[in-house]
Protein backbone atom coordinates (compact mmCIF):
# COMPACT_ATOMS: atom_id res chain seq x y z
CA UNK A 1 0.00 0.00 0.00
CA UNK A 2 1.13 3.26 -0.54
CA UNK A 3 0.16 7.00 1.09
CA UNK A 4 -0.12 9.88 -1.34
CA UNK A 5 0.39 13.18 0.49
CA UNK A 6 -0.33 15.72 -2.03
CA UNK A 7 -0.68 19.73 -1.58
CA UNK A 8 -2.96 21.73 -4.31
CA UNK A 9 -4.40 24.95 -4.37
CA UNK A 10 -7.42 25.24 -2.72
CA UNK A 11 -9.91 26.09 -5.74
CA UNK A 12 -8.45 22.76 -7.38
CA UNK A 13 -10.20 20.60 -4.64
CA UNK A 14 -13.54 19.99 -6.38
CA UNK A 15 -11.57 19.19 -9.91
CA UNK A 16 -9.06 16.67 -8.29
CA UNK A 17 -11.77 15.06 -5.99
CA UNK A 18 -14.07 14.30 -9.32
CA UNK A 19 -10.60 13.33 -11.32
CA UNK A 20 -9.83 10.58 -8.29
CA UNK A 21 -13.53 9.04 -7.86
CA UNK A 22 -13.25 8.40 -11.58
CA UNK A 23 -10.12 5.87 -11.77
CA UNK A 24 -11.59 4.61 -8.60
CA UNK A 25 -10.25 6.30 -5.57
CA UNK A 26 -13.00 5.40 -2.64
CA UNK A 27 -12.07 7.91 0.29
CA UNK A 28 -9.74 10.51 1.16
CA UNK A 29 -9.11 12.89 3.88
CA UNK A 30 -8.42 16.50 3.32
CA UNK A 31 -6.81 19.41 5.47
CA UNK A 32 -6.79 23.08 4.79
CA UNK A 33 -3.22 23.46 5.31
CA UNK A 34 -0.76 27.23 4.87
CA UNK A 35 2.51 27.21 4.21
CA UNK A 36 5.18 28.37 1.43
CA UNK A 37 8.01 26.72 -1.25
CA UNK A 38 9.59 28.12 -3.93
CA UNK A 39 7.28 31.21 -4.36
CA UNK A 40 8.00 32.44 -0.36
CA UNK A 41 4.47 33.94 0.08
CA UNK A 42 3.65 37.11 -1.61
CA UNK A 43 2.65 40.73 -1.33
CA UNK A 44 -0.67 41.99 -0.90
CA UNK A 45 -2.67 45.33 -0.68
CA UNK A 46 -5.81 45.73 2.31
CA UNK A 47 -7.23 48.84 2.60
CA UNK A 48 -4.59 50.92 0.73
CA UNK A 49 -1.81 48.85 3.03
CA UNK A 50 0.69 46.63 1.97
CA UNK A 51 1.67 43.63 4.08
CA UNK A 52 3.38 40.77 3.33
CA UNK A 53 1.48 37.18 3.38
CA UNK A 54 4.47 34.64 4.48
CA UNK A 55 1.90 31.66 3.91
CA UNK A 56 0.21 31.01 0.95
CA UNK A 57 -3.08 28.61 1.78
CA UNK A 58 -3.56 25.24 0.73
CA UNK A 59 -5.12 21.95 0.51
CA UNK A 60 -3.20 18.60 1.75
CA UNK A 61 -4.54 15.57 -0.27
CA UNK A 62 -3.97 12.00 2.33
CA UNK A 63 -4.68 8.99 0.04
CA UNK A 64 -3.97 5.33 0.87
CA UNK A 65 -4.30 3.12 -2.57
CA UNK A 66 -2.78 -0.43 -3.58
CA UNK A 67 0.38 -0.36 -5.00
CA UNK A 68 -0.88 -0.91 -8.28
CA UNK A 69 -2.84 2.13 -8.05
CA UNK A 70 -0.71 4.52 -6.75
CA UNK A 71 1.11 5.47 -10.55
CA UNK A 72 -2.16 6.46 -12.03
CA UNK A 73 -3.36 8.88 -8.49
CA UNK A 74 -0.26 10.59 -8.47
CA UNK A 75 -0.60 11.16 -12.46
CA UNK A 76 -4.05 12.05 -12.02
CA UNK A 77 -3.37 14.58 -9.45
CA UNK A 78 -0.62 15.52 -10.98
CA UNK A 79 -2.49 16.86 -14.60
CA UNK A 80 -5.81 17.65 -12.95
CA UNK A 81 -3.94 20.11 -10.06
CA UNK A 82 -1.74 21.87 -12.75
CA UNK A 83 -2.02 25.49 -13.70
CA UNK A 84 1.56 25.87 -14.93
CA UNK A 85 1.80 28.79 -12.68
CA UNK A 86 4.16 28.96 -9.43
CA UNK A 87 2.48 27.26 -6.21
CA UNK A 88 0.65 24.12 -8.08
CA UNK A 89 2.14 22.37 -4.83
CA UNK A 90 3.91 18.84 -4.61
CA UNK A 91 3.02 15.06 -4.30
CA UNK A 92 5.16 12.67 -1.92
CA UNK A 93 4.38 8.97 -1.96
CA UNK A 94 5.26 6.90 0.56
CA UNK A 95 5.13 3.02 1.57
CA UNK A 96 2.60 1.91 4.25
CA UNK A 97 2.57 -0.73 6.78
CA UNK A 98 -0.42 -2.09 7.76
CA UNK A 99 -3.94 -0.26 8.19
CA UNK A 100 -7.12 -1.46 10.09
CA UNK A 101 -10.75 -0.26 9.81
CA UNK A 102 -11.48 -0.03 13.18
CA UNK A 103 -15.16 -1.02 12.28
CA UNK A 104 -14.81 -4.22 11.13
CA UNK A 105 -11.59 -5.51 11.98
CA UNK A 106 -10.09 -5.72 8.10
CA UNK A 107 -6.86 -5.44 7.72
CA UNK A 108 -4.27 -4.10 4.70
CA UNK A 109 -5.84 -3.77 1.35
CA UNK A 110 -9.38 -5.24 2.43
CA UNK A 111 -9.24 -1.89 4.87
CA UNK A 112 -8.87 0.27 2.05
Amino acid sequence: MKLIIATIKPFKLEEVREALTNVGVRGMMVSEIKGFGSQSGHTEIYRGAEYAVNFVPKVKLEIVVQDSMAEQVVSTIATTAKTEKIGDGKIFVLDVESALRVRTGETNDDAL
